[in-house]
Order: C-alpha cells, then structure tokens, then sequence
C-alpha cells in the first residue's frame, strides 16, 4: 500500500519549526541567562513527558529545545558601554512627550523583548529610532515626538 493512504499515528510528528530570526542574536546578560535557563526548564520538561510517554509533549518539548539551544549557538553577549554620546544596545532610555508624560525603555534581543515591561528589542522600529541619539534629542515614534531625557548604560539585573 502506497505510504500516501497510511493513517499518521499523531500529529505530534509534524509540528513545524519555530522560526528563527535572521538578524543577529544580540543579547544582554540577562537575555543569555534566560536562554540558559530555558533550555534547562525544556530538558527537565522532554524527560518527563519521555518517562510519562507523551507523544505530543516530547515533539513539543523537543521542538522548543532545539530552538532555544540555536539561540544559545548563536548568541553574542553584549554589554553596554559605560560611557557614551549615543543610544546603543542594552541601554535604557527615558523619553518625555509634550505632556510631561514618561516612558522608559530598554533595548534589548529579540527573545527576551517583553513591550509591557518596557524592553524593547533591538531591531524594533522603536530602538532603531532612538539608537544613535541621545540626551536632547528629539525622537519621532508611532506616539508622537518624544524628547529623551535620560540615560542608563547599567545593564539590568540577570534574572534567573
């Protein structure tokens, strides 16, 4: 019989790839820890969907596995500089609007962007707009035009 009319046993077999970015893996210190962290978190969750024998969760732990560990392949750790008269990478930025309304981003890799809590990945429209700026400057942004008052090259706490 032709493989074509076999019935599949699961689905679990064909979960397509997560994709993975083709701009470089920047990332922060705390970014590198959360990958690492994560690779641990889907070690720990194979092995005991493996020992459960759960079809569907081993190709989805293994799957999330083998993005996470690329990632980890391919990271660049990058620490902010300490001085500096421009925006860069792993900085934090406060913005003002006309208002006196505040805003504090921080740029960071494309993994552990979270908008909500103000970290913003490096090859957002937002964080081109402001890398290469500083202090006085005024920014353009989908909210109107901003002014950026402050500065922070510390790199935010690693998280583990």
């Amino acid at each position: 019989m032709s493989r074509a009319f076999v019935k599949e046993d699961s689905g679990a077999d064909t979960l397509p790839e997560r994709p993975v970015s083709p701009n470089r893996n920047l990332v922060t210190r705390r970014g590198l820890a959360q990958i690492d962290a994560e690779i641990a978190r889907q070690r720990e969750a194979l092995s005991a969907a493996g020992a459960r024998g759960e079809r569907d969760a081993v190709a989805a732990a293994s799957r999330e596995l083998r993005y996470w560990s690329a990632r980890r392949a391919n990271a660049e750790p990058v620490d902010p500089p300490q001085e500096g008269e421009a925006i860069t990478f792993g900085m934090a930025v406060t913005l003002e609007d006309e208002k006196g309304g505040r805003r504090t981003f921080r740029i960071v890799g494309e993994d552990e962007a979270d908008p909500a809590q103000g970290r913003i990945g490096w090859v957002s429209p937002v964080a081109r707009a402001l890398t290469g700026k500083w202090i006085g400057d005024e920014v353009t942004l989908p909210g109107g035009v901003m002014d950026i008052i402050a500065v922070d090259p510390r790199p935010e706490a690693a998280e583990g």
